[in-house]
């Protein structure tokens, strides 16, 4: 089937409204299916049925060991959990982490150091780019709360500051 025929295709089933559309135009067929908002549209190809493999067994499902479930949500680590009085610097992307502005190089900032508001504390690199993460308030770094060179989510604590 010709490729401006399917996008043809889609066209017509996005402006119309329809949910799903299928043609068949000889031993070929093309069907669209419209999906919720922010899913990917499905397209489908039908080959010809002289060109299917033949159809594996269905597998029965397998149950799922109820001892897996408690692995799989490990309990936070306890320097994750700074003093009431320390204020939280949290990563503002997923990322990996580096202390360091290079390898084999000092630290931006050590456990005891006195840090100003501005002054860079850590990099995070995320799809190639180097993002600097500074420190919101000035106050001594109490807890460096992630590993150097490790990966690190979205709001995962960094730095424990205390207050200067």
């Amino acid at each position: 089937m010709d490729l401006r025929k399917i996008k043809t295709l889609i066209e017509l089933v996005e402006e119309s409204g329809i949910a799903e559309l299928e043609v068949k135009e000889g031993e070929e067929s093309v069907r669209i299916s419209r999906q919720p908002t922010g899913m990917p549209m499905p397209i489908q190809y039908m080959a010809p049925p002289q060109m299917l493999p033949p159809a594996p067994a269905p597998a029965a499902p397998a149950a799922a060991p109820v001892a897996a479930a408690p692995a799989a949500a490990p309990a936070p680590a306890p320097a994750a959990r700074p003093a009431d009085n320390r204020h939280v610097i949290k990563a503002p992307m997923v990322g990996t982490f580096y202390r360091s502005p290079s390898p084999g190089a000092k630290p931006f900032v050590e456990v005891g150091q006195t840090v100003k508001a501005g002054q860079t504390l850590c990099i995070i690199e995320a799809m190639k780019m180097l993002n600097q993460i500074e420190a919101d308030r000035a106050g001594v770094i109490a807890e460096v709360l992630a590993d150097n060179e490790k990966p690190v989510e979205f709001d995962q604590p960094l730095f424990a500051i205390d207050p200067a």
